[in-house]
């Protein structure tokens, strides 16, 4: 009988219907990506982006393009939440060492400025108490003085040491009018009699000695203070950054592209994040260098303000010192008048009775006091300067390779956990796999090998280098602190800072890094005082000293005897 036409042996008909199961099981099907849409939503985007099941990745532009669980509207955002990730971890990690220094400097600068306060209150309290009406009626001399120490540490144009010879020259001035109360001085006698200040040392070495004091101490608290606020205010610059599109796509390559592949519980490598991070701070990495020799600049400060140069050491007993001086020039005003006669000539001799009403114009006469421990001001800003400086010597080591070590502690953050357990379960860049590269090292040039982040060697971030800039000026600026020299400064308060971080210049007029003012104390006594020329005006200013008080003691001590 033959055969029909079309029909197969019973046998292969057979194993065919058998094979076709196996065959439709080898049919390779797509993943689920509830889980990825899970996270993904949570992110706060919407759901209906993310595909349920793997498509084709064709359309990614950085992600793997083979089976994906990534619509391209899930890579465009996921792109821009690398880089708000990335950001958030730099300011996180910066902002405390940020705070720590803002909230350092406005403790150091409340200190400074009460301790100025409580002296300049210390002084007046012993001189009314000694003199009382006659004390009110000429304490501008004095008040003068402590409104230029306060000018000058906020940041003021004020030499130092031209400022305190003025005083000692007003007040010698004040003081041999009284007591010689019978002769007539006239402008130009009184110039001449400030001429000898250095060689008769009518207060004794007290000018020479609290020059120098006042000097140090007020240049490395100043200039400590301001460390302070421009180490703030560099980390404010340099931490908020901006992720170039190179460094973008590596963010986005590194913490999201995983989850495009469905490994959402998968972290990076610990070198490839290490890698990556160093790529994007690459910039970063070039400011821990100079940012260190800063660090070590405020610890020698730190360590002056601790022992030599101690501002408090100087301002406490202040009225003291200046008392002392006013008791020497007392005790030796016929010495002093003498030897002024013999240089200037003798002055022309008042009539008796405004002599005699010139005497008598002191009712009393009394010798300066320190208050006793319990009488003094209260401690300013309730501590101590020794205890300031002890804490923030602890956090200015801490602050030590702080950039440097920034893209190791991103990666290390919990929000950026990395797989350092096992090196074969990690992210890789590509698959879950180890991680076969080397780091490379810190700062723009090292990154010319960086696998992970194209960097761009040729260009590096202006607003970095000019907190590079700003850091080198102020170091300059403490090294010479340090050695006791005072140099033209800035404005310490926080709205001068501008955008050089603090340095209060252009990037342009920094070259000089440094000026010279006419102060320059390093200790060595015999310099000479700076001659004071006493104007017509001026001499009318200091009519108002205080010194009438002393003065008028010793004029009429002088009758006494």
């Amino acid at each position: 009988m033959p055969r029909r036409r079309g029909c197969l042996p019973p046998l292969l008909c057979a194993l065919a219907a058998l094979s076709l199961p196996l065959l439709l099981a080898a049919e390779p099907r797509a993943k689920s990506c509830s889980e990825v849409r899970r996270l993904y939503a949570a992110k706060g985007f919407s759901q209906s982006e993310a595909p349920s099941h793997e498509i084709s990745g064709d359309h990614l532009k950085v992600c793997s393009q083979g089976y994906t669980c990534c619509s391209q509207e899930m890579e465009e955002k996921y792109s821009q939440q690398s880089k708000h990730d990335f950001r958030n971890a730099v300011v996180e990690l910066s902002n405390h060492l940020q705070n720590m220094f803002s909230s350092r400097y406005k403790k150091f600068d409340e200190f400074f400025k009460e301790l100025l306060e409580n002296a300049e209150k210390s002084l007046n309290d012993m001189f009314v108490r000694t003199y009382g009406r006659l004390y009110m009626q000429n304490s501008e001399l004095f008040k003068d003085l402590f409104v230029e120490l306060k000018r000058y540490y906020v940041g003021g144009s004020v030499n130092l040491e031209e400022m305190l010879n003025e005083f000692w020259a007003r007040l010698l001035e004040r003081m041999f009018r009284l007591v010689n109360p019978q002769y007539h001085f006239t402008d130009e006698y009184l110039e001449c009699v400030s001429k000898y200040t250095e060689q008769l040392k009518p207060f004794g070495d007290v000018p020479r000695k609290l020059k120098l004091q006042v000097t140090r101490a007020f240049v490395a608290a100043r200039t400590f203070a301001q460390g302070l606020a421009v180490a703030r205010d560099v980390i404010s610059k340099v931490s908020a950054v901006n992720p170039t599109p190179q460094a973008t796509r590596a963010l986005l390559k590194m913490m999201y592209c995983p989850h495009c592949r469905g490994l959402v519980s998968v972290k990076p490598c610990y070198n490839y994040c290490f890698n990556v991070m160093r790529g994007c701070l690459a910039n970063q990495g070039d400011l821990d260098a100079e940012w260190n020799i800063f660090m070590d600049s405020m610890l020698l400060v730190a360590e002056r303000l601790e022992g030599p140069f101690n501002i408090e050491s100087v301002m406490d007993p202040i009225d003291v010192k200046i008392s002392d001086a006013i008791m020497n020039m007392q005790e030796n005003s016929m010495q002093v008048s003498q030897k002024v006669f013999q240089g200037c000539g003798q002055p022309k001799t008042l009539a008796q009775g405004r002599t005699a009403r010139s005497v008598s114009e002191g009712g009393f006469s009394a010798r300066f006091r320190p208050y006793n421990p319990e009488e003094r001001p209260t401690t300013a800003a309730g501590t101590s300067l020794d205890r300031l400086v002890t804490d923030v010597k602890e956090k200015l080591k801490q602050a030590k390779k702080f950039w440097s070590s920034l893209p190791g502690n991103i990666c290390n953050d919990e929000k950026m956990s990395v797989g350092t357990v096992n090196e074969n379960e990690c992210w890789n860049g590509s698959a879950k796999s180890r991680y076969d590269f080397a780091v490379t090292g810190n700062g723009l040039a090292s990154q010319v090998n960086n696998p992970e982040v194209e960097v761009d060697i040729t260009k590096p971030d202006m607003v970095i280098r000019r907190q590079i800039m700003a850091l080198r000026v102020m170091t300059n600026k403490l090294k010479n602190a340090y050695s006791g020299n005072d140099v033209d400064f800035i404005d310490i308060s926080e709205e001068s800072s501008g955008e050089e971080s603090g340095s209060g210049c252009e990037l342009q007029q920094c070259s000089p890094e440094f000026e010279f003012n006419a102060t320059e104390v390093t200790g060595s006594s015999n310099k000479s005082d700076k001659t004071v020329n006493t104007s017509a005006a001026t001499t009318s200013r200091l009519s108002q000293a205080a010194l009438l008080l002393s003065i008028l003691f010793l004029a009429m001590q002088r009758q006494w005897r």
